[in-house]
Formats: C-alpha cells, structure tokens, sequence
C-alpha cells in the first residue's frame, strides 16, 4: 500500500464535473484569480493523480478540501473526489465551514473517502490520526480569542492519538494529519508537540502555508519528527508520496 498526500485542494466546483469537457466546468470562486499559479488547479490535480494514484493506493487530505459555506454545496467537489482511485483520509481545514457535524459530513462522503476527528483509520498496520489544528501561542496573529479553540484542538488531537491506543494494537507506523503547521511561525515548542512527542509520533503532514508563506514552514526534521508540507502549490498540484506500508 503506497501513501501519497496533497492537501488544500481549494475546490469550487458550481455542479458536476465531467473530467473529459473540462471547458465547460464552472467554479465559482477559482484560486487562479488569487494567483495565477493556480490556473487550472483542478484539473492539473485530476490528472496528475489519476496518473500517479492507484485504487490500492490512500492520499491523506490536510484540510481545506472545498470552499462551501453549507454542506450540500460541497458535494460537487466531494462527487469530483469520488471519482478518484485511491482511498482518501482528510481532516479539516480553517476554510471547511461546510463540515460542522461530522456525523452529516460522513453521511455525504463517496464510498472512497474518510474524514477524521477524534478517532483514526487503521490501514495496513498504520494508524492514520490528525486533527484540524489551530494558530499557536506566542504566534504573531494568536489572540486572547484563540485560546479556547488551540485549547480544543489539542484535545481533538489527544482523542484520535488515544482512540488508536484504545485498540490494544501495536501500530507499526503512526501518521498525523495536520492542516496548520503545529507551531507558530517562530516554531516555538507547543502543545502540540508536547502530545506528538508523548505519543512517538514519527510523521507528521499539514497545509495551510501558500506562496510567501511557505517560507514559514517547518525544517524536514525536529524533535525527532519528520514535518512535511503538502499544500497542492507547494507539492506542484500532484500528490506526494510518502512511502510504501
């Protein structure tokens, strides 16, 4: 089982894609008029992962997967990833405000994708755990504010890590699916990596960071954790591979 990984996919799509008259699918708010890198976004990540992705494969999802207000709106972009081989484990990012009740999100997701909060997805001896994450304290734009949802998101964080305990099973690999970076830009120690650290999480992917902010990301290594960015312009819009389990 190979897994690959690609997050932020920013997807807008206004009704059901037809992957072979790609001039006729409309969106209604394409990231190409944020950033000309991203012209053709979607159709760049359909066919690079239909050529890299196979229906044994998994591609882990860091947030940010459709740009809907309400959740029947996101079922264009959620039909479009139903269409692609491969099984799909996604956490939240801070743009998903079309997932709001976890039961209904899953309730809608096509036959080959998988959302996490408090809980894991057990593959083939790995145990896939993650959570939306949050901004961190001492981080130039955290706020009296964001306290009580960073504060959240370390429990959510806590309870999918202990629901892979609570199985009594030794997991050969542990992968943690973050949609913001763990710490704050100054990669400040963070409650975060205190309950990564606790927990021996070797492997983390998380997203967020877009052109300049890039530059804020992670080095590959620290704390004994190997930190891979996976935001679609980062990952040239193809999904990354992270190795064979």
């Amino acid at each position: 089982m190979r897994i690959f990984a690609i997050s932020d996919l920013h997807l807008s799509f206004s009704d059901r894609v037809d992957p072979a008259n790609w001039e006729d699918v409309k969106e209604y708010k394409p990231m190409s008029e944020v950033d000309r890198k991203w012209i053709d976004h979607a159709r760049r990540i359909y066919e690079n992962w239909i050529n890299t992705v196979t229906d044994n494969d998994v591609v882990l999802v860091a947030g940010d997967i459709s740009w809907a207000m309400k959740l029947e709106e996101a079922y264009p972009d959620l039909e479009f990833l139903g269409m692609l081989p491969g099984r799909i484990v996604a956490v939240q990012g801070n743009h998903d405000y079309w997932w709001q009740s976890i039961s209904q999100v899953r309730k809608m997701a096509p036959d080959n994708m998988y959302f996490i909060q408090n809980d894991h997805v057990r593959l083939n001896g790995v145990a896939l755990c993650g959570t939306r994450g949050w901004l961190c304290p001492n981080g130039a734009y955290f706020q009296e504010s964001d306290e009580k949802i960073y504060l959240r998101e370390l429990m959510r964080l806590e309870n999918s890590l202990q629901s892979m305990i609570k199985e009594d099973i030794d997991f050969e690999d542990v992968i943690v699916m973050m949609h913001y970076m763990p710490t704050n830009e100054k990669h400040n120690y963070s409650g975060f990596i205190e309950i990564l650290e606790r927990y021996g999480v070797k492997k983390v992917i998380y997203g967020h960071l877009h052109a300049r902010a890039c530059g804020y990301r992670l080095p590959d290594w620290a704390w004994g954790i190997n930190f891979i960015l996976t935001s679609a312009d980062y990952v040239g819009f193809e999904p990354y591979y992270l190795g064979n389990y």
